[in-house]
């Protein structure tokens, strides 16, 4: 299981809304046990970005420069669905889910607080599934 901080959530919070009403995108790093370490906010450069999320390659491949550095493993990716108050991957995300060990979290901004959902999405079976994940510090 994940284990975020209060501070991650923030961070992520943060990044969904400042990149609204387009989507945000970023990654997750931490240690094997699954306690989440760092928070990289990527810049989206997709072509419809109020509906996909693409991350600039040259922040992805920052952000994994970083994780190696700082001994940590890519434990998620996140990003965001503006316009939904309970997210969940769309089939796009299913397809484009090209890190079949990260969770994916989904942001969603459309309700009265923001949210985030986790997932196990497996592009190769064309599916997903919710998972649970903890933060500590509330």
């Amino acid at each position: 299981m994940i284990v975020l901080q209060v501070s991650h959530l923030d961070q992520a919070f943060a990044s969904a809304k400042q990149a609204s009403p387009n989507e945000c995108c970023g990654l997750i790093g931490g240690k094997e046990d699954g306690s989440a370490q760092s928070i990289y906010s990527l810049r989206n450069v997709a072509a419809e970005k109020t509906v996909s999320y693409e991350a600039a390659p040259e922040d992805l491949f920052a952000a994994q420069r970083q994780m190696r550095e700082r001994g940590e493993s890519l434990l998620g990716i996140y990003h965001s669905h503006p316009r939904s108050a309970e997210p969940e991957p769309s089939a796009t995300d299913v397809r484009l889910a090209f890190y079949p060990r990260a969770i994916y979290f989904i942001i969603g901004l459309a309700g009265s607080q923001p949210v985030m959902r986790a997932f196990r999405i497996s592009e190769r079976d064309d599916r997903w599934e919710p998972v649970e994940y903890a933060v500590a510090g509330e």
